[in-house]
């Protein structure tokens, strides 16, 4: 998700380029064929053609029709679907900027290619041809500017993303493909040198103009900061070190500092400590002692480079001390950052943070057998939905993202019912037996999925939701009644209690929320595991926490704008506290 302005600019105007392309292709052909065709190198062509026909061998054969089948049409139309399904579909968020990148990018050489082509009418060369002869000309060559345009905008995006050994061997490897296929198509005679010349040219150059246009995210973190003016604010950053990389980090780094927060103080967490040390950075203390001596003070902003887990360690030490919160997202499901309107894009949404507003939320206040009190700022939950984060391979949750959860929920579709007693802001005692129960402060799931839709984090109470639907029927019902509430559709608000889905729903609004389980129930906290237990009670602290958001924003269910929050936050505090 991006802002208006972002959205605006970035398919702007670097594409106009791609006509400007087609045109100087189309003029360098021209002079191929014409003027330039009896001067060397042009005038030597043949000869390479010819002594490369004379010298075939049956392996090399075979090589090379294997490297011009992973050029054809259907090939490279099939695996830049299949690519930009991946980018969608298997990150922690949607990389739709990459995945345009990559299909636009394949889509304009193509049409540079047949433009070139209706204005360039050169003949195969003069040898036997081991291909079809298809009815295009020669020049450019098809199959070399299609690989050039996909193995090539795959190299960038590896780039962009691997570190290291992985990184060099992953670029180098698919960089080779367009040159293997370029070979390819002069050993089986079906181009000149200068057609598979002009046809890596025209990826290349495709893949430039369309880069400049959709990826400019990386040039913005990695420019030369402006000079920050002397006496700027203070931040502290708390890094998860395998959800943010190194590439990450450098561009947040020079984000901030644009952004007039020159002094930063990075530090790492662990698990031990998802908060990475941060209580003595808010005090002003040396974290380190022993250390160098590193300049301290009030701290004017704290950053989380994170997960769910991780910005809500920090946000249980951070509420109630009115230091700003910024949420880089990082982590597998960003449920905070996605209800909070926060692009997915982890720069961008720092960027886009750091140039609105702070606005008070309100966080969740826990505790339970066995737990010490703690915030929450997502949701708290037993039963069904911990076992399912509890039992989530990591393996899995790196490779898959959130989906990794979709499949270890399908392990815990049969498991038994619990009995448990709710009790809201001190009433009486509700007796329910159910398969989930949970606790929010925001209310969507993945892709928009509203579980609890009157969440709200500025509404001053929590919102609760149990989950017992009874066979395959009871599951479709339930899944059929959340899929069809609709993102930001009006809904009554201020309801205690409502059912859904022929009672496989259950929904309740308190302030203060008490839980007894018959026997220890698997727990979760903002997409963390706690121990199993049998106690748990939830209170709300109204705009306890001040978070960047963007200006303007949507959160929640009612999608108010950031002056709205705020507004709304306090009024609805007020009223809790009455």
């Amino acid at each position: 998700m991006t802002n208006a302005h972002d959205a605006g600019a970035r398919p702007g105007r670097a594409l106009l380029l791609l006509p400007v392309q087609a045109v100087l292709v189309a003029a360098l052909g021209l002079l191929v064929t014409g003027p330039l065709a009896h001067h060397w190198p042009l005038s030597a062509e043949d000869d390479v053609n010819r002594a490369l026909a004379d010298r075939r061998a049956p392996s090399a054969t075979s090589l090379t029709d294997w490297l011009s089948l992973v050029a054809d049409t259907q090939t490279v139309i099939g695996l830049t679907l299949l690519c930009v399904l991946g980018l969608l579909l298997v990150p922690r968020a949607p990389r739709w900027w990459e995945a345009g990148f990559l299909a636009v990018s394949v889509a304009a050489q193509s049409a540079v290619f047949l433009l070139v082509t209706l204005v360039v009418n050169r003949d195969r060369p003069d040898v036997p041809h081991l291909d079809g002869a298809p009815p295009t000309s020669s020049f450019p060559s098809g199959h070399v500017g299609a690989s050039a345009a996909l193995y090539g905008g795959l190299a960038v995006l590896a780039a962009r993303h691997l570190r290291g050994a992985w990184r060099n061997l992953v670029v180098g490897l698919l960089l080779l493909v367009p040159l293997a296929v370029a070979f390819s198509r002069l050993y089986r005679g079906m181009h000149h040198p200068s057609d598979v010349v002009a046809g890596l040219l025209n990826g290349a150059c495709t893949l430039l103009v369309v880069g400049a246009a959709l990826l400019p995210d990386a040039r913005k973190g990695e420019a030369e900061p402006e000079p920050a003016a002397p006496g700027t604010r203070r931040a502290v950053v708390v890094r998860h070190p395998h959800a943010c990389d190194d590439g990450t980090a450098a561009r947040v780094r020079t984000a901030l500092r644009r952004h007039g927060y020159p002094e930063q103080r990075w530090t790492d967490t662990t698990p031990e400590d998802p908060s990475g040390g941060l209580a003595p950075h808010l005090t002003g203390a040396d974290a380190d002692p022993a250390g160098p001596a590193e300049p301290v003070g009030p701290v004017d902003l704290v950053v989380v480079c994170g997960g769910d887990g991780t910005v809500r360690a920090c946000a249980d030490l951070v509420a109630g001390t009115g230091i700003p919160l910024a949420i880089v997202p990082c982590g597998t499901g960003n449920l905070l950052a996605r209800n909070l309107g926060l692009p997915v894009e982890p720069v961008a949404a720092l960027r886009e943070a750091l140039s609105g507003r702070a606005v008070g939320l309100d966080v969740g206040r826990i505790r339970g057998d066995g737990l010490a009190p703690t915030r929450f700022a997502v949701m708290a939950g037993a039963g069904f939905d911990a076992a399912m984060v509890r039992d989530a391979s990591p393996r899995l949750k790196e490779r898959l993202g959130w989906a990794a959860y979709v499949l270890s929920a399908a392990r815990h579709l049969r498991d038994p019912r619990m009995r448990l007693s709710l009790r809201l802001d001190g009433g009486a005692p509700l007796e329910r037996r159910a398969r989930m129960v949970v606790i929010g402060n925001v209310g969507s799931l993945q892709g928009g999925l509203p579980l609890l839709p009157e969440a709200r984090p500025d509404s001053g109470r929590l919102e609760v939701v149990l989950l017992d639907p009874r066979g395959v029927t009871g599951w479709l019902a339930a899944a059929g009644y959340l899929a069809s509430r609709a993102p930001g559709r009006s809904r009554a608000s201020g309801t205690r209690e409502r059912t859904a889905a022929h009672g496989a729903l259950e929904y309740f609004g308190a302030t203060r929320v008490d839980l007894r389980f018959s026997r220890p129930q698997p727990r979760e906290l903002d997409g963390d595991v706690l121990p199993a237990g049998t106690r748990l009670t939830a209170e709300v602290e109204p705009g306890a926490l001040r978070v960047c958001l963007p200006a303007p924003t949507r959160i929640g269910a009612q999608g108010r704008t950031g002056g709205e929050v705020a507004e709304h936050g306090h009024r609805d505090a007020r009223t809790a506290a009455r």
